[in-house]
């Protein structure tokens, strides 16, 4: 792997392991309280676009886009979409019980929420991290022109998750470090995958 690479995925796991050894504390800090109450703050008018932009999040954004990416002849990049997506989800999935932080709502009592109320755990949030890892592996296959594009729709998706009183600005933070530590991963996989069989580039 490239140096700059190195640093990337050194510096998204200091950020999430930093960021669960601070979610593990009971009190909420003052500053990610005002970045919460800021974002949750917004006109709920935006909130079907911010619905549907999320999905991109979930566990059914990556399969989605792995599948359409398959079907227009790439099919080794949709399906390193669909696995880096599906792995993703569940590592967030596996940390939050050792963290155990709540939601917005229980832990600020005036937290806005719409749409469903997420029940479970907050750190990190798997949303978050889900569309950081897309980014991560789909963004170096786009043409130079739309990456910028591609990384502040996924970059997006945090913040929303906040604004629909899902999740605290920190589990945010810690989704994206996670999902450009393990997108950041398994894209180098690939990448020795076919430096040995460097004839299967489909």
């Amino acid at each position: 792997p490239a140096a700059r690479d190195r640093a990337i995925l050194a510096g998204s796991v200091a950020v999430f392991v930093g960021g669960a050894i601070v979610a593990r504390r009971a009190e909420l800090t003052r500053t990610e309280l005002r970045w919460f109450q800021l974002v949750n703050g917004l006109s709920h008018r935006v909130y079907a676009p911010v619905w549907g932009l999320m999905q991109l999040g979930s566990l059914g954004g990556p399969l989605v886009t792995g599948a359409v990416i398959r079907a227009a002849g790439q099919r080794r990049l949709g399906t390193r979409v669909m696995t880096v997506g599906a792995l993703t989800w569940l590592a967030a999935k596996a940390v939050k019980p050792w963290v155990r932080r709540g939601r917005p709502a229980v832990t600020i009592p005036a937290t806005r929420v719409l749409g469903h109320e997420q029940a479970g755990l907050g750190y990190p949030s798997g949303h978050a991290a889900v569309a950081a890892a897309t980014a991560v592996v789909v963004a170096p296959d786009l043409p130079r022109r739309w990456r910028p594009l591609a990384w502040a729709v996924a970059l997006g998706v945090g913040p929303m998750r906040a604004y629909v009183g899902a999740h605290l600005p920190l589990d945010v933070l810690g989704g994206v470090a996670l999902g450009i530590a393990i997108g950041t991963t398994t894209r180098w996989s690939d990448a020795a995958a076919r430096a040995l069989n460097p004839t299967d580039r489909a």
